[in-house]
């Protein structure tokens, strides 16, 4: 298995970086280009879900690890922050947090397994999987 875990600001600027990124693992697992989009589109959301809703400020900080496998990926992204303190200049979403309740969908719809969780300490996490 191979890991690969970055930790990204939890402005709104660095998601096309995020998105970038995933879509390279993605390929480079096997995975088509259209099932790299879907994956691609679902972390994206996780992002949003984990960083901003539900928050006055963005995360300071949070974390994107991906687990790569013969046959399946497995990502999870999570607050890893202890304040969400940036400001909110623009907003990564229309109606945040409400887009929100969307976003959960959209993952659910794009991934084979989603698991949603929060820790003691408050920070939410979403692991997804996605099959080859």
């Amino acid at each position: 298995m191979d890991n690969l875990r970055f930790t990204i600001p939890g402005k709104p600027e660095y998601l096309t970086m995020v998105r970038l990124a995933i879509a390279s693992i993605a390929t480079t697992a096997g995975f088509d280009l259209d099932a790299a989009e879907d994956i691609k589109n679902a972390v994206s959301e996780a992002c949003k879900n984990v960083s901003c809703h539900g928050f006055d400020g963005f995360s300071d900080k949070y974390e994107v690890e991906c687990n790569v496998e013969k046959s399946k990926i497995e990502i999870i992204v999570k607050d890893d922050c202890e304040a969400h303190t940036l400001e909110k200049l623009s907003k990564p979403c229309q109606n945040c947090p409400k887009e929100g309740d969307i976003g959960i969908y959209i993952i659910q719809s794009l991934m084979n397994e989603v698991e949603f969780g929060k820790g003691k300490d408050g920070h939410k996490s979403i692991r997804m999987v996605k099959n080859l």
